[in-house]
């Protein structure tokens, strides 16, 4: 009679184990709901709150796969910061904050738009040190695009692309590292290798990457494709390192 019992007591364990842990991590006003599924150098990140089929995307792949997911804790494209819009896409450089906060207030007196940029430029290492941690972590972002954003968009600074017919131009990879280049360019999915130049700084997580060495990866998908994001991502999974 031990016997149903003791395999009852592992198995819920064994289930114990496999539960995703949920934390919540914060760069300035931007929280986040981190979610671990096991042991990967994958972090996924969700940063627009109104890119929705990025968001059930990304929660549909770290319920199957490894890895840790960040969510930001927004229903909009933009957060606030002391009253003031901020598009968090926006705010991993000390010129990229400067930009979006004179693109959303420039009524705003300096002073203030100051204190927001100092307390971003403070916290900015240590939000990075949670991303990555632990060190050789691959970052992939989850985004969805409705304004007319493509793969054309970034052709005119990228060091090399490649896109596949049958493809929309609104639906790509954007790579940081040229290893993951080569690899995904073999991929059925449009790809682009961004340049990392510091003149083409424009706060986004993508070039604070670059600059930084980070292996990163966008999966940039039409809003409402969303099988097409899970077959992209699982493609991701299957053949990067």
């Amino acid at each position: 009679m031990r016997f149903p019992l003791i395999l009852a007591l592992i198995l819920t364990f064994l289930r114990a184990d496999d539960m995703p842990i949920q934390t919540t991590v914060s760069y300035g006003p931007v929280q986040f709901t981190a979610v671990k599924n096991g042991e990967s150098n994958r972090r996924y990140i969700w940063l627009h709150g109104d890119e929705k089929t990025a968001e059930m995307a990304l929660k549909y792949h770290i319920k199957h796969y490894r890895g840790t997911a960040f969510f930001i804790h927004s229903d909009d494209r933009i957060v606030l910061a002391d009253g003031l819009k901020l598009d968090p896409n926006r705010i991993f450089s000390t010129k990229g904050t400067q930009k979006t906060l004179l693109k959303y207030h420039p009524e705003v007196s300096k002073n203030k738009k100051k204190e927001i940029v100092e307390a971003l430029d403070k916290e900015r290492e240590t939000f990075l040190e949670q991303l990555l941690s632990p060190k050789g972590s691959l970052v992939v972002a989850l985004h969805n695009n409705f304004r007319g954003y493509s793969i054309d968009s970034e052709i005119e600074n990228a060091v090399t692309y490649s896109v596949k017919p049958g493809q929309r131009r609104q639906d790509f990879f954007l790579c940081t590292d040229q290893a993951d280049y080569e690899i995904l360019s073999k991929s059925p999915y449009n790809v682009v290798l961004q340049s990392n130049d510091d003149e083409l700084d424009d706060g986004s997580l993508s070039r604070f990457m670059g600059r930084k060495g980070v292996r990163y990866v966008n999966i940039e998908v039409k809003l409402g494709w969303l099988s097409q994001q899970k077959k992209m991502l699982k493609y991701l999974e299957n053949n990067l390192p």
